[in-house]
């Protein structure tokens, strides 16, 4: 059997990787100032759960990303029927079904693992699209996109009843990306953007004209969630104020180790970057963003430098995830974004994201040791 030993692990990603590690488990291990008695073991299971992520990464390097592409399709009609499954056996959590729990490890969110399932998927059908036709016509690229429009829709309305809009919003960014990435041709973007600002248009002229006609088509779930979303811009509400309080008040240099000023609700979760903020103030900010920047600038050298393209769909996918949810996190915490309950990758807790953002660092690794072995 191969051993990790045969491996050429990208350095800089992996010394990016624990940094991240050590980020994550201090900052939580802060945030338990501010928590409930019930919460002040969760430093110690995010390090445990990065430990078990090592582990996944080794297993990843050992199978290779061909045995997992050979099997995607299983794995996406695993991935649907674990969505599907939690409208029977899945925990609510705060009016949500989106977790399981499992006895004595705690409650696993399937929708995490689907965004990785998606982007290998949606990588495989382009890149064998693009094996089957070097010159599609505009009818072959059509029925190609009607095809992955199904793969797409399927776990989106699935998350959407759970009701989960936060990764919605991901699975959709993601398809856009790797479509666009796979070259296809620019107007069935157009397209698409027109059709969505009309649909969207359409939806904004009933919320604000009728909201009882709104609510009677679309329900009170949908229009609750609508209104969080646009009701935003106004930046009330106490856990945003909050967070903004203690970010603000840090400084240069923060109040110091576990000095969190002032509570805020998820603050291990959603809005970890604000007890991190308010911990090591504006220079600990610009370190921990650099640290971001060169881990997403050094993906998209190892995408560039691929002579794959199936493994620059991949990481395009991946890149477009991250990017996102760092975006969408850190600007929510400053109330430049709706606060949507996107987590900060890497750093923020969770069980389920973290050893899901492992087994994209495995597949990166698998990638970069591909790389290599061309070179070579």
């Amino acid at each position: 059997m191969k051993t990790i030993f045969k491996y050429k692990i990208d350095k800089s990603i992996f010394i990016c990787i624990l940094l991240f590690a050590i980020i994550s488990i201090i900052t939580i291990y802060s945030s338990q100032t501010i928590l409930k008695e019930e919460y002040q073991n969760l430093a110690m299971k995010q390090a445990i759960w990065y430990l078990v992520g090592g582990f996944i990464v080794y297993c990843m390097l050992i199978l290779g990303n061909r045995g997992i592409l050979k099997h995607i399709w299983i794995l996406y009609i695993i991935g649907n029927i674990s969505l599907f499954g939690l409208f029977f056996f899945g925990t609510s959590i705060n009016d949500a079904k989106c977790w399981y729990t499992i006895k004595g490890i705690g409650t696993i969110q399937p929708s995490e693992f689907m965004k990785i399932i998606l982007i290998l998927t949606l990588a495989k059908m382009i890149h064998d699209f693009h094996q089957n036709f070097s010159n599609p016509t505009i009818k072959e690229e059509f029925i190609f996109l009607m095809k992955a429009g199904i793969i797409i829709i399927i776990p989106c309305i699935l998350t959407f009843l759970q009701p989960d809009t936060g990764v919605v919003l991901i699975y959709l960014l993601i398809s856009v990306v790797m479509l666009f990435i796979g070259g296809i041709r620019y107007r069935w973007f157009v397209l698409l953007f027109l059709c969505l600002g009309i649909g969207v248009g359409s939806v904004l002229i009933i919320y604000f004209m009728n909201t009882d006609l709104f609510i009677k088509i679309f329900g009170t779930s949908f229009f609750l969630r609508v209104d969080r979303l646009l009701d935003w811009s106004n930046k009330s509400g106490f856990q945003l104020t909050n967070g903004i309080t203690a970010i603000g008040s840090a400084g240069l240099f923060g109040h110091g180790f576990r000095q969190t000023p002032i509570y805020f609700p998820e603050a291990q979760t959603d809005f970890i970057f604000a007890v991190y903020a308010s911990n090591f103030g504006l220079i600990g900010c610009l370190l921990l963003l650099s640290l971001i920047a060169f881990f997403d600038i050094r993906l998209s050298l190892t995408a560039i430098h691929s002579h794959s393209n199936i493994n620059k769909y991949i990481i395009g996918g991946i890149l477009g995830m991250l990017i996102y949810q760092q975006l969408q996190n850190i600007g929510m915490t400053f109330g430049l974004m709706p606060i949507t309950g996107i987590t900060l990758p890497f750093i923020s807790y969770g069980g389920s994201s973290l050893l899901s953002y492992m087994i994209m660092v495995g597949i990166i690794f698998n990638i970069s040791n591909e790389d290599v072995k061309f070179a070579k």
